[in-house]
């Protein structure tokens, strides 16, 4: 009862509204929409769906726009119209361009329009360290000073723009004043406003953009350019629906909108349905209108749905091409770029510039469809003028259709998102498709058809897990436990993609988001189990499998296990720099014993059990009293006597244990079971600092959450007592800040997986789940989910998006595995 109190006071709380501005509860630092894969991945990072631009979850506009027309008036509900970026001055990925610029300390007055710069030398841009750039210029010096004079033919009465990309720390400055300052870098082009007293300046003849940039270290790179930015929506008289209140669960995001005589419900539903790979793998999205009047009149209602070819290009600048035609029973718009290359990039902050996306309305609605610039598409549904102009990037897939009259009967209308990308992966120099293409007749026609045809089951489906997950997620931890649960789902499956191997095997392989990009990571793949383990094992092994083949085939020697595959999406081999032999091969041990507890076998293991059996005898010898290197938490750096990696080690070899036992191995289970209890016996020793056990070995004034004693309990495997636990999570409550406990007694950063697995040890699960709750609901770093984050201001440090949010399940698996 006292559960549902509080789940009807947060909903009271997100139902707060002010007419004309919107007033909404932060549930979550971002809002999943549409999630698929790493590249098919679109969130809001707003409260209210019509405050701001919907976005990739690396930050890139991903523009999706949704307007309803009630009587005539029009009225914003999805997505905030940021503005068309007008060019006046091209960068040079829209034009060639070239400026003045010398590598020596220049007089007082450089920046100002009328200063000398005659015998400054003349280079293209881009500016940059790659010597391989043939239409740039070469720069290798600590400073560098540019100048770059233009005239105007006409000073638009907008708001102006600089457009930037830089490496490193940057000031420019417009006809002397400076306009931009930055410590740092960009890894992509930056539009920033330009303040009106420089504007104001401008002048038709003689203007100068003038930069000083210092190279720093690493790499080096210098492109601007200045636009101006047009309204459409405030411009074509569109006003915002006031947002009534929103809802998420495990498979859905739904927002609640007045717009003038008429209630919207507009739904968004990725149908990640965990145990149906066939429908995980369909890389088609929902996004549904339902319209009620609220008056008792009858209303006339015309909706505008609209997707940004941004979602198939990794930088704006790409050309797109397009289409229209009809499938049986979908009226299709597809656009996608007009290069096209396949599988040709790796790395983190990229977004997909190959395959297709599909923007699909059915064709008994008898939609009308067009492709235009977002001016023309806003302006064309809301005072119907006509579609003109050609244009081949910044295009918008758009869809209108008419409800007719609505009143007292809901009506809905379907839109679907769709994106086909050809080939997913690179497996070993193999170039491999998504696992919906395993049956070769596919074609994402049909699978946009069978969408469509199977709507009503799906959702069906999906009420049914939604309500599992949460009720299970509620009787195992509680109501904030369960809308953390709820938030991490979907974003957790959607930092993988799921194919099948030239050799036939599932594949489900990670990407590190927002850390170094890797595919695969093996300590990626450990936070994340617990989800997996919990309502899919196979997908675990699909995570696992990659890893088994890499060694097994020969082409990783080493007697542990490998960190990673390579970078994302390129599984060629491992990519980082630096092994941690403990760490991953302690990891594939504990998840393959996990594996068989799950479904109450050791099968799996059996197919690996040669090299399991090196990695367990590598633990055995090296394991216990860890030498100087790094673990899965290696943005703290190297660390010698690690007890939490200790543990790891022990409970690897305790794993083994259970595995050789199943499999009737007796003698060597019964050796590395004996060896597991007198490694716990000794760590209990060393790791004693009194009142709790140390970060290290025999260092009394150091402390650390050690989590990965989690497995201990959670696999009944009873080698610590639970006064161990109690004295070591008790100590914990006197450390912890407000939004979260540390991860050591280093920084007062945390990691928000590791809490939640330190939890499941506590008698007080929930002194250790409401301040990340808060976190969540606080924090001002809008992104997907950051589970690394400082426990003091509640402030992202890094990452974001990441699978391994699936450790929040942990608590979910222990009730389920004591259950067994």
């Amino acid at each position: 009862m006292k559960n549902h109190l509080i789940r009807k006071m947060l909903t009271c709380l997100s139902l707060s509204a002010l007419a004309g501005n919107t007033l909404a509860q932060q549930q979550a630092p971002a809002y999943p929409l549409v999630t698929h894969d790493p590249y098919f991945s679109i969130w809001s990072a707003a409260d209210t769906l019509n405050s701001a631009t919907t976005m990739h979850w690396t930050g890139s506009p991903q523009s999706l726009t949704g307007m309803i027309k009630v009587d005539g008036t029009v009225y914003s509900v999805l997505g905030k119209e940021s503005g068309r970026y007008t060019v006046l001055l091209p960068a040079s990925d829209e034009n060639g361009y070239t400026m003045k610029y010398t590598e020596a300390p220049p007089p007082e007055g450089w920046t100002q329009p009328g200063f000398d710069d005659s015998q400054w030398q003349t280079g293209a841009a881009p500016f940059s360290d790659d010597a391989g750039r043939r239409d740039g210029t070469q720069w290798t010096t600590f400073d560098l000073w540019t100048r770059r004079t233009f005239d105007l033919d006409h000073i638009p009465d907008e708001k102006f723009i600089l457009k930037i990309c830089h490496d490193d720390n940057i000031d420019v400055y417009l006809n002397g004043e400076k306009i931009y300052n930055y410590v740092g870098w960009l890894i992509k082009y930056k539009l920033q406003e330009i303040p009106d007293e420089a504007r104001l300046k401008l002048k038709p003849k003689g203007n100068v953009l003038a930069v000083h940039i210092a190279n720093t270290r690493g790499g080096a790179f210098l492109d601007f350019g200045m636009g101006y930015e047009k309204r459409m929506m405030e411009e074509n008289n569109v006003q915002r629906a006031i947002q009534r209140s929103s809802t998420f669960n495990a498979t859905q995001t739904a927002y609640h909108f007045e717009c003038g005589g008429v209630n919207l419900t507009l739904t968004f539903t990725s149908p990640l349905l965990i145990k149906d790979l066939t429908l995980l793998s369909r890389p088609v999205s929902y996004v549904s209108y339902k319209v009620v009047s609220n008056d008792h009149k009858a209303h006339d209602v015309q909706l505008y749905f609209g997707a940004s070819s941004a979602i198939c290009v990794n930088l704006p600048s790409q050309t797109v091409a397009t289409q229209q035609y009809n499938t049986g029973a979908l009226s299709l718009l597809k656009a996608g770029t007009v290069e096209q290359p396949v599988l040709r990039k790796r790395g983190d902050d990229l977004r997909i510039d190959w395959g297709y996306m599909y923007v699909a309305t059915p064709l008994a609605s008898k939609p009308e469809q067009y492709v235009a610039g977002p001016d023309v598409a806003v302006a064309h549904f809301t005072s119907g003028q006509p579609i003109t102009g050609k244009t081949d990037r910044d295009i918008v897939l758009s869809t209108i259709v008419s409800l007719g009259k609505v009143k007292s009967t809901p009506k809905e209308q379907l839109f679907l998102l769709g994106y086909d990308d050809l080939y997913a992966i690179q497996y070993f120099h193999t170039n491999v498709k998504a696992w919906w293409k395993s049956d070769s007749t596919q074609t994402i026609e049909k699978q946009l058809d069978a969408a469509f045809n199977d709507y009503t089951g799906i959702m069906k489906k999906c009420a049914l897990f939604n309500q599992q997950l949460y009720r299970d997620a509620v009787k195992a931890g509680g109501e904030p436990y369960a809308k953390l649960c709820e938030l991490a789902y979907r974003q957790s499956i959607a930092a993988h993609k799921l194919v099948r191997s030239p050799q036939g095997e599932l594949l489900f392989l990670s990407k590190e988001n927002f850390s170094n990009g890797c595919i695969s990571t093996v300590d990626v793949t450990y936070p994340s189990a617990p989800l997996f383990l919990l309502y899919n094992p196979n997908l675990l092994k699909g995570m696992m499998n990659g890893i088994f083949h890499f060694s097994e085939s020969g082409l990783y020697t080493k007697p542990f296990a490998a960190h990673d595959l390579g970078t994302y999406p390129l599984a060629n081999g491992q990519a980082y720099g630096e092994d941690m032999p403990i760490e991953e091969s302690g990891n594939m041990l504990i998840m393959t014993g996990a594996i068989a507890q799950a479904e109450g076998n050791a099968e799996y293991a059996r197919r690996h059990w040669k090299v399991l059996s090196i990695w367990a005898e590598y633990l055995l010898k090296n394991g216990f009293d860890p030498a100087n290197q790094l673990c899965t938490d290696d943005f703290a750096g190297h660390l010698a006597r690690n007890t939490n990696l200790s543990l790891k080690a022990i409970m690897g070899i305790r794993s083994y244990a259970y595995l050789a036992e199943q499999l009737g191995e007796v003698a060597v289970a019964a050796r590395y079971k004996d060896s597991s209890r007198v490694m716990a016996q000794r760590w209990l020793q060393l790791a004693d600092a009194g009142d709790h056990y140390s970060l290290v070995f025999e260092d009394k004034d150091t402390w650390s959450q050690k989590y990965n004693m989690v497995w201990d309990k959670v696999l009944n495997f009873n080698l610590f007592p639970p006064e161990v636990y109690r004295k070591e999570t008790s100590y914990y409550l006197g450390h912890q800040q407000k939004y979260g406990l540390p991860l050591d007694s280093r920084r007062t950063y945390t990691k928000s997986d590791w809490i939640m697995w330190t939890a499941v040890l506590a008698d007080d699960f929930n002194a250790f789940v409401q301040p990340l709750y808060d976190y969540i609901t606080a924090t001002d770093t809008r992104v997907p989910l950051s589970e690394w984050h400082d426990t003091t201001n509640g402030k992202k440090i890094g990452f974001q998006a990441r699978s391994v949010v699936g450790g929040y399940f942990m608590k979910m698996l222990d009730e389920k595995m004591n259950r067994q």
